[in-house]
């Protein structure tokens, strides 16, 4: 179970946002807030999977590196790279240098421009995947759910890389497709209430 942790402004979060000041804006003001913006979430669901393996606090203290490198993750851009590209940001000492995390990245961006051609936008495709019940209960947090295995399953049979359960999850979280603020925590009713105003895409 995830507990509370009251910092010295007087906010009650989740204890892990407590951690860094960088993981407490995370958490305040991006972390359960849904997102209907493509571009972000494309993203999303890249830093999810540079992740794996590594901590998010050394995601959020490169991300701006990774958006330099990635053109702000412009998927229409990067669907473009080739290997010279790849060969460059294995150069990047601001980025995560992982060959097998660049080539997913260029890839699912290519996967990301067919998938807006099916489906009209990312996400129109991503919020169909909005478990009934997005509301953590405050009881052991999941790893992955129905929901992120079936997002995981989907993605890879079109070819996305990178995408396994666990990092489908992490994404569900991050971009609001549940909510996973603990109960009592300060944000969990803001998020809340950004999502009961956010319009389904």
């Amino acid at each position: 179970m995830v507990e509370i942790a009251t910092d010295e402004d007087g906010i009650a979060r989740c204890s892990w946002a407590c951690a860094t000041t960088q993981y407490e804006r995370y958490h305040d003001e991006e972390w359960g807030y849904p997102v209907g913006d493509d571009r972000r979430l494309f993203e999303k669901i890249c830093l999810e999977g540079f992740q794996s393996g590594l901590s998010w606090r050394t995601i959020l203290e490169k991300r701006e590196n990774f958006r330099a490198a990635f053109y702000d993750f412009d998927f229409h851009k990067v669907a473009k790279f080739g290997e010279d590209d790849v060969e460059r940001l294995l150069q990047d000492a601001g980025i995560i240098r992982h060959r097998g995390k660049i080539e997913a990245t260029i890839n699912n961006a290519r996967r990301a421009v067919e998938l807006i051609e099916e489906t009209g936008s990312l996400a129109a495709y991503f919020w169909t995947f909005e478990p009934d019940d997005r509301m953590w209960d405050g009881r052991d947090m999941p790893g992955s759910t129905p929901q992120s295995a079936a997002l995981s399953k989907d993605l890879k049979k079109r070819g996305w890389k990178f995408v396994g359960p666990t990092t489908a999850y992490a994404f569900m979280q991050a971009m609001g497709l549940v909510n996973d603020h603990a109960p009592g925590c300060d944000a969990r009713g803001k998020v809340e209430a950004a999502r009961d105003a956010f319009e389904v895409p």
